[in-house]
């Protein structure tokens, strides 16, 4: 197990949103990654995407959240739980007026805390539009790699030619998060 452990294990973002790294390990159903977030502005968290590997489990703690799992909506509040599998196409959305929390566990974690200090990093200097998406592409290919999935729509070949590109070319530059 390759256990990591970042030098701040607290992000805020400049709308108020936070990430903060509570807990990696490993137990009898493999490595995790447990993290809290507290959405403070509505609407889509995400984009639909998938995972090939890992599984999230979302506890909410406070606020509603939408899930699209497969096609399938569920509202969730305080006490609820979701689980997304490999393969399942995926999207959220914060119905809260006030502060979302939720905990989210990333089984095995992948790059998942990476991804969250990339965007971290990309809203904080600015780099971002106002849907969340980074302006400078090389930035979008090393979002993707971090996401450890796939876009839902485009193929497969076509996200790893295109983004996965994008990513070897900005660690070829030298962007770092």
């Amino acid at each position: 197990m390759n256990l990591f452990k970042p030098k701040n294990t607290i992000l805020q973002y400049p709308g108020g949103q936070t990430v903060t790294w509570l807990e990696q390990g490993a137990d009898a159903n493999g490595e995790f990654l447990i993290v809290e977030h507290i959405l403070t502005r509505s609407g889509a968290v995400n984009g639909p995407h998938w995972h090939p590997i890992l599984s999230e489990t979302f506890s909410i703690e406070q606020g509603r959240i939408r899930f699209k799992v497969d096609g399938k909506e569920t509202v969730l509040g305080p006490g609820g739980k979701v689980t997304i599998f490999p393969g399942q196409v995926h999207q959220f959305w914060n119905e809260s007026a006030d502060p979302l929390i939720m905990i989210h566990e990333i089984r095995p974690p992948g790059l998942h805390w990476h991804m969250f200090s990339l965007m971290h990093k990309l809203e904080s200097e600015g780099k971002l539009s106002r849907k969340g998406i980074p302006r400078n592409p090389l930035w979008i290919g090393l979002a993707w790699e971090a996401m450890d999935g796939y876009m839902a729509g485009p193929p497969i070949p076509v996200q790893k030619i295109v983004f996965g590109s994008l990513a070897r070319l900005a660690k070829a530059l030298g962007y770092k998060i």
